[in-house]
């Protein structure tokens, strides 16, 4: 299997974990209870781990140490899909996200766990561990909030609204594609897109929520070639402050 092609698709599954995992924490000492702070720092943690695992695979393909491909590069040189990057607003749409993202990430590792390289097959058997509870804890509280009090379902609803165009581009296709299904390094793009709609209906459907048009949607497209909001580079000089002030300490 061409090694530029594993590269591409690793690149943006482990930029996904590492951004995603940044904002999550941002709930760290500020969460609207205790639990929930400690739970999204706890995800956080995961993602920022798995983030590693994959930059640790990119590495043994000749790319950078993990630590400076996650600190060294600007925002055009990242390939995590839009969604991932906006600001943590509100707990309502971070919770959103984490249930839109998460269960798109469940799945997305179940698939891996068949891929053809075996390195990121082993990688995702642990990876979609952590993830099924991650998605456990989103499913109960969409079930919960989203069907409580009128101003929990209606800020979720908005949430809801805001998220799906931008949740939609988690499935922006590779420009190898092709090369990735048939060598099946992964099942593609559109195959995950079918199962998460599935997944996604069948719990929004035991809630009070309404799920918008899924394929009337228009997609935010472009996170995955290096296309971002103005939101990614000033997320990426906070969380690479320390390291980019000596790359060679040692702690």
């Amino acid at each position: 299997m061409d090694p530029i092609i594993i590269k591409d698709f690793l690149y943006k599954v482990a930029d996904d974990q590492l951004i995603l995992g940044h904002r999550n924490s941002e709930w760290t000492g500020v969460g609207p209870v205790l639990e929930e702070d400690i739970a999204f720092s706890s995800m956080a943690q995961d993602k920022v781990g798995q983030s590693q695992a994959l930059y640790e695979l990119l590495h043994k393909l000749g790319e950078g140490e993990p630590d400076t491909v996650a600190f060294m590069r600007n925002a055009e040189q990242f390939h995590n899909c839009q969604f991932v990057e906006l600001p943590t607003k509100d707990y309502a749409f971070s919770l959103i996200r984490h249930f839109l993202f998460d269960y798109a990430e469940l799945i997305r590792f179940k698939m891996l766990m068949e891929s053809s390289y075996e390195p990121l097959a082993q990688v995702a058997a642990k990876i979609q561990g952590e993830i099924k509870y991650h998605v456990m804890h989103a499913r109960t509280f969409i079930r919960q909030l989203g069907s409580a009090t009128e101003e929990s379902v209606s800020r979720l609803q908005e949430a809801m609204n805001e998220s799906v165009p931008y949740a939609l581009g988690i499935f922006e296709k590779s420009k190898y594609e092709e090369d990735i299904i048939s060598s099946g390094l992964f099942k593609g793009e559109e195959a995950l897109k079918a199962e998460w709609m599935n997944a996604i209906t069948e719990v929004v459907s035991q809630s009070s929520l309404t799920l918008p048009d899924l394929k009337a949607a228009e997609p935010k497209m472009g996170g995955r070639y290096g296309q971002h909001t103005e939101h990614l580079q000033p997320l990426l000089d906070e969380m690479s402050e320390v390291f980019r002030q000596d790359p060679m300490a040692e702690w």
